[in-house]
């Protein structure tokens, strides 16, 4: 099959990257950024794939199913950085406890399951893992209970595997996006009173586009973030400082 040969064609030396989220939004973003930047990527999640190219497979991934990580990892015995940017948001149906339950095993046990799927991988290269938080890591959501809370966890849990994975120096960091235009965030956008409550707010007076996470995720998955580790970096314009 084609698509199956995109990674395993690579030059030995090549920067391998996986991407949970990557079919859409922030996690696309960074899948071709990561590409850009010479790794070779799978970007892995749910909905409609984007077709595969030479520097990126896309691949059907859901996250709360833990044979399907551990199969998908292993087609990468080594690995540079993983980005785990799948996750989903349900406002104000989150107070149902069904809900609630699906998007914490999405954004936060999800994302526990690709890194320790991923961790042998990661030693073998010293690699890095860059988990995506947000700014309510730091702030409660009245109609987004299940997403706050998650993120939250993902910020601690950013912390806890910081400490526990330097025993293998892997580096374990996160970005906390704030207001990005994303699928996600399209009935905020096209809500005048919404919209324009988020940019009185944010000091640079703009939304932020996937992209901008791009060079900050590059940034965390380098050389010159070597002495980096569990740390939270805002993407945000500026917006959980006022």
């Amino acid at each position: 099959m084609k698509e199956m040969q995109v990674m395993n064609d690579a030059s030995p030396d090549a920067r391998n990257a996986l991407i949970s989220g990557g079919t859409s939004g922030i996690g696309l973003a960074l899948a071709q950024g990561f590409a850009a930047a010479g790794y070779n990527v799978i970007a892995a999640g749910l909905g409609p794939l984007p077709h595969s190219t030479p520097s990126i497979r896309f691949a059907r991934l859901d996250v709360t199913d833990g044979p399907a990580v551990a199969a998908l990892v292993s087609e990468l015995p080594e690995l540079d950085v993983v980005v785990n940017a799948a996750g989903i948001i349900r406002r104000e149906d989150e107070f149902d406890p069904d809900i609630f339950a699906q998007v914490i095993d999405i954004n936060l046990n999800g994302t526990m399951r690709i890194c320790t799927a991923a961790r042998a991988a990661l030693a073998k290269r010293n690699g890095s893992i860059i988990n995506i938080a947000s700014m309510l890591s730091y702030f409660g959501g009245g109609n987004v209970p299940a997403y706050s809370s998650s993120k939250g966890g993902v910020a601690q849990l950013t912390k806890s595997l910081a400490i526990a994975y330097a025993l293998d120096a892997i580096r374990v960091n996160a970005l906390a996006p704030g207001w990005i235009a994303t699928p996600l965030t399209k009935g905020l956008r096209d809500d005048p009173a919404r919209n324009d409550a988020i940019l009185a707010r944010t000091p640079l007076k703009r939304w932020g586009a996937p992209e901008d996470l791009v060079e900050p995720a590059l940034f965390l998955a380098g050389a010159g973030a070597g002495f980096i580790t569990g740390t939270i970096l805002n993407v945000d314009g500026g917006y959980a400082i006022v």
